[in-house]
């Protein structure tokens, strides 16, 4: 259940060859070379927040670079002056503070935080309120966070957005998205670069299957050119290429993962008497269709 762009906890490893020196000896290299963002790639993408405190206590100087480079599931904070939720992410901290959306002040407060300018302010107010609506309609509950900074040329932003099963349910589950984008002004038009990222987790227990877990994160690109009128286009063209983006990965997700692991199931073999075998593979195939939901 996992690709290039899919990186699964349920992924085998390697087995080591025997008897072949020279290709020992390159594993031996490329191991040598193992960088924290590979290691982490390689690990249970559930547990990325674990590993990665475990990472940057052991190599402290590799912290900033980690937490800039590496996607981690959402957390949550209260805002203190709206008692709104608000999601966190290495675009909205400064230090160990982290601005709210709703209020754009820091929490713990900052007197000297970085925070957009006025027009970028107002196009983060405005695209809060927008994906607000976006949330409700598509997730039908979850937290959502929008944030934007200046450039040079421009402005870019990130738009976070977070679902979870509720707890204490024998199934659980979490999908984060964070989509980043650039906004390069071009007389009436605009150049936008978008990179979307998924997290993944999903679980579900059975009492004769015990547990099945699928975690992984997906990370997919695209580049446009939009025309643009005022302000407000910007809001309207980067919500069009964030919801087709959903959509092309919600629908990759559906057919191709999904449907990879309906296929292992059916292919499954035991020494078990064949009631047994077809009952342990309708109870797993449930559990797949349950996940789905």
């Amino acid at each position: 259940m996992a690709d290039t762009q899919f990186d699964s906890a349920l992924q085998p490893g390697n087995p080591r060859p025997c008897g072949d020196p020279a290709s020992a000896a390159r594993r031996d290299t490329q191991a040598d070379h193992l960088t924290p963002s590979d290691l982490l790639r390689r690990l249970n993408p559930r547990d990325t927040k674990k590993n990665l405190q475990s990472i940057t206590s052991i190599v402290p100087d590799l912290t900033e670079d980690l937490l800039s480079s590496v996607d981690q599931p959402l957390e949550i904070r209260k805002c203190p002056q709206t008692s709104r939720d608000y999601l966190l992410c290495d675009y909205n901290r400064d230090g160990d503070s982290y601005r709210s959306p709703w209020s754009n002040e820091f929490d713990p407060p900052l007197e000297d935080g970085t925070v957009p300018s006025e027009r970028v302010r107002k196009l983060e107010v405005a695209a809060n309120e927008s994906f607000d609506v976006y949330r409700e309609l598509y997730y039908e509950g979850g937290v959502g966070s929008v944030y934007f900074w200046d450039l040079d040329d421009g402005f870019a932003g990130v738009i976070l957005l977070k679902k979870g099963v509720t707890s204490g349910s024998q199934s659980s589950g979490e999908w984060d998205s964070i989509h980043v984008f650039e906004a390069t002004d071009r007389a009436r038009m605009s150049h936008y670069k978008l990179t979307s990222t998924v997290i993944l987790h999903l679980a579900n227990e059975n009492q004769a299957l015990g547990e099945m877990d699928l975690s992984g994160n997906m990370t997919r690109q695209v580049e446009a050119d939009l025309p643009v009128e005022s302000d407000a286009s910007h809001i309207a063209n980067v919500g069009r290429l964030v919801e087709d983006m959903e959509l092309k990965m919600r629908n990759l997700l559906q057919e191709v993962y999904f449907g990879k692991a309906k296929d292992v199931v059916g292919e499954l073999r035991s020494l078990a008497p064949l009631s047994e075998t077809n009952r342990d593979r309708a109870t797993q195939l449930e559990m797949i269709k349950s996940m789905q939901k």
